[in-house]
C-alpha cells in the first residue's frame, strides 16, 4: 500500500478541524446560519451552515498538495470546487432548485466531458452504450447521487457517517484492483468528515450545509464510475446500488410518495426515512445507528457479491430496502411508537454513565498523561528524523514558543496547527522507523490502546460533551475493523494502517486536552514545543 494514500486521510483530518473553526466565525456575515424555523429540522437552536468548508477543504487540500494530476483527476478537482461554490452560495442565499442543478450540471459535465470519464456499460445491457446516450445518462446519473446525499443529511452525523461507511467499501475495493484514484479520494474524502463529525455529532454545533453534502454526493458517484468503469472494471455493474446504499432509494421513495401525493417534485418535505423513523418515536441515536446499521450492510455486501451477476446484486438491494420500507410502512399504519417503551436502551445508559463522577477525572488524567509520553516518546525513540522533518519541526517550535510567550492565548488556530503537527509526526517516524524490534512496537500499541479507551470514555460520558456519541462510536469501530483488514491484506500495508490508527487516536487526544485547557503553558502545549525542538534537534544533527 503506498504510504501516501494513508497520509491523505491524517493530513485531512488536521485540516478539516482547522477549517471549521475558522468559518464558523464568518457564517452569521455571509448569512449561513440554519434557523429552526421549518417542521421539517430537528434542531432547537441557530446552527451555523459551513461545516462543508471543512469537508471539502480537507478532501481536497492534501490532493491539490500531493497528487500528481491527470485529465480525470484534474476533472473531478475542477467539478468539486464548481459544486462546492454552488452549495455556499445556496447556503447563503437558498437558491432555486433550477440554480442548483446548473451547478450540478456543471460539475458532472466536467468529469464526463472534460475527465472522459462516463459509464459505458450499465446493468443489465451487455452492449456498450452509444457514447452520447452514455455521457448523457452518466450526466444524469451524478446530479441523482448529487441530490440522494444531499436530502439525506438531516440528522447529526448522519449524512457524513453513511458516505464514511460507502468510502471504506469503495477504498477497499480501490485497493484490491491497485486503483490509486479511487484509494486516495476515498481516503482524503473520509478524512475530511471525520474532521467534520468533531464538531458535528450529536448534539451538533455545525451543519454541513449544502456545500458539503452536494460534494459528498459528487465524490461517491465519481467514484463509483471511477471503479466500476477504470478500476474494477469485472465488478459487477449493479453494484453502485449496495455501494451508494440507503440514500439512493430513500430519495426514490420520497419523490414517489411526492409525486403520489400532488406534491412539489423538489420541495422538501418530511418524509425521508430519518423523518419517519424520528415519527415512530426513535430518539437520535437509534435512528443514526439503524440507518448506519443497513448501510453498512448494503456495503459490506457490495464487497460480497462484487463478482455476482447483475441480477443477483440488483435482487439483494432490492430485498433489503424492500424490507425496511415495507417494516416502516407496516409500523405507520398500525401506530406503533417507540416512546410508549420509555427511554431508549442507549439514552439510559448514557445517562448512568454521565452520572457517574469517576468518568470525569480519571480518563482526563490518563489522557495528560500519555499524551505527551506518545508524543516525546514518539519523537525520541524513532531511529531517524530526516532532515526536512527537522527543518518543519524546528520552525513550528519557534513559532509555538513565541506565540505562547507573547499572547494571552489559551487555544488559537496556531496552537492547534502546531500541536496537530506534533502528532502526526511523532506517529509517522516512530511507526516509519521503528527502533527496537516487536517488544517496543506491542509496546507502543498498547499505549497508544490504552490512550484510544481514556479518549474514548472522556469524550462521551463527561456532562461538557464535545465530541461525538454512540453513533460516532459505530463509524469507528467499523473503520478500525476496516483498517485492520487493510494491514492484514498486504504486510507492507501495516506499518501504514499502524500510523493512521495512531495519529487519528492522537489527535482525538489532543482535542480533549485543547477543549479543557485553561493555561497557556498546559501539559499539551508544553509537550508539544519539546516534540518538536526533539525532532529539531534530531533532524538538524
Amino acid at each position: 500500500m503506498n504510504t501516501t494514500l494513508f497520509l491523505l486521510l491524517t493530513i485531512a483530518v488536521p485540516t478539516s478541524m482547522l477549517v471549521i473553526p475558522l468559518a464558523w466565525r464568518l457564517a452569521p456575515m455571509l448569512n449561513m446560519v440554519d434557523e429552526p424555523d421549518d417542521s421539517r429540522k430537528v434542531h432547537s437552536i441557530p446552527i451555523p451552515r459551513i461545516g462543508g468548508w471543512g469537508i471539502v477543504a480537507g478532501s481536497l487540500l492534501p490532493i491539490v498538495l500531493m497528487w500528481h494530476f491527470d485529465d480525470v483527476t484534474r476533472a473531478y478537482v475542477l467539478g468539486s470546487i464548481v459544486l462546492f461554490l454552488f452549495g455556499a452560495w445556496d447556503d447563503a442565499r437558498q437558491l432555486s432548485h433550477w440554480v442548483k442543478f446548473v451547478g450540478q450540471a456543471l460539475a458532472a459535465g466536467a468529469v464526463v466531458f472534460l475527465g472522459g470519464l462516463y459509464v459505458s456499460h450499465w446493468p443489465f445491457v451487455d452492449d456498450a452504450m452509444p457514447e452520447p446516450l452514455a455521457k448523457g445518462l452518466t450526466v444524469v446519473a451524478l446530479m441523482g447521487t448529487i441530490n440522494a446525499i444531499n436530502h439525506s443529511d438531516g440528522l447529526d452525523g448522519l449524512a457524513g457517517g453513511e458516505t464514511i461507511l460507502s468510502l471504506i467499501a469503495f477504498a477497499y475495493l480501490g485497493y484490491l484492483s491497485g486503483d490509486d484514484v479511487t484509494v486516495g479520494l476515498a481516503m482524503a474524502t473520509m478524512g475530511g468528515i471525520l474532521g467534520f463529525l468533531r464538531y458535528n455529532t450529536h448534539p451538533a454545533r455545525v451543519f454541513m450545509g449544502d456545500g458539503g453534502s452536494q460534494f459528498l454526493g459528487f465524490t461517491l458517484g465519481f467514484l463509483a464510475i471511477q471503479l466500476t468503469q477504470v478500476g474494477m472494471p469485472t465488478l459487477s455493474t449493479a453494484s453502485p446500488l449496495l455501494l451508494l446504499g440507503l440514500p439512493i432509494s430513500d430519495i426514490l421513495v420520497v419523490l414517489y410518495k411526492r409525486a403520489t401525493g400532488g406534491m412539489n417534485w423538489f420541495k422538501a418535505t418530511r418524509n425521508h426515512v430519518h423523518h419517519r423513523l424520528l415519527d415512530l418515536g426513535l430518539d437520535h441515536y437509534e435512528t443514526v445507528v439503524l440507518i448506519y446499521s443497513v448501510q453498512a450492510l448494503l456495503v459490506t455486501l457490495a464487497v460480497l457479491l462484487r463478482f455476482e451477476s447483475d441480477f443477483l446484486v440488483a435482487g439483494s438491494y432490492l430485498f433489503l430496502i424492500s424490507g425496511l420500507f415495507l417494516g416502516l410502512g407496516t409500523a405507520e399504519a398500525r401506530g406503533w411508537r417507540r416512546r410508549s417503551l420509555g427511554p431508549s436502551l442507549i439514552a439510559r445508559e448514557i445517562s448512568r454513565l454521565r452520572s457517574d463522577g469517576r468518568l470525569r477525572g480519571v480518563p482526563y488524567k490518563a489522557i495528560t498523561a500519555l499524551l505527551p509520553l506518545c508524543m516525546i516518546g514518539g519523537a525520541t525513540l524513532a531511529g531517524t528524523v530526516p532532515r526536512d522533518f527537522g527543518v518543519v519541526a524546528g520552525v513550528l517550535a519557534l513559532i509555538m514558543v513565541a506565540h505562547l510567550g507573547f499572547t494571552r492565548s489559551t487555544d488559537s488556530v496556531i496552537i492547534r496547527l502546531v500541536v496537530y503537527v506534533a502528532a502526526i509526526f511523532s506517529s509517522y517516524l516512530f511507526v516509519r522507523f521503528q527502533p527496537g524490534g516487536d517488544i517496543t512496537g506491542a509496546a507502543a500499541v498498547g499505549v497508544v490502546l490504552v490512550l484510544a479507551c481514556a479518549v474514548a470514555i472522556f469524550i462521551r460520558y463527561t456532562s461538557d460533551v464535545r465530541f461525538g456519541a454512540t453513533p460516532t462510536d459505530y463509524l469507528l469501530v467499523f473503520g478500525v475493523m476496516a483498517l485492520v483488514i487493510f494491514g492484514g491484506i498486504d504486510i507492507r500495508a501495516r506499518g501504514t494502517v499502524q500510523t493512521v490508527m495512531f495519529a487519528i487516536v492522537m489527535l482525538y487526544a489532543c482535542e480533549a486536552v485543547l477543549g479543557v485547557a485553561n493555561a497557556r503553558w498546559n501539559t499539551i502545549n508544553v509537550s508539544t514545543t519539546v516534540c518538536m525542538l526533539i525532532l529539531a534537534l534530531r533532524g538538524l544533527a
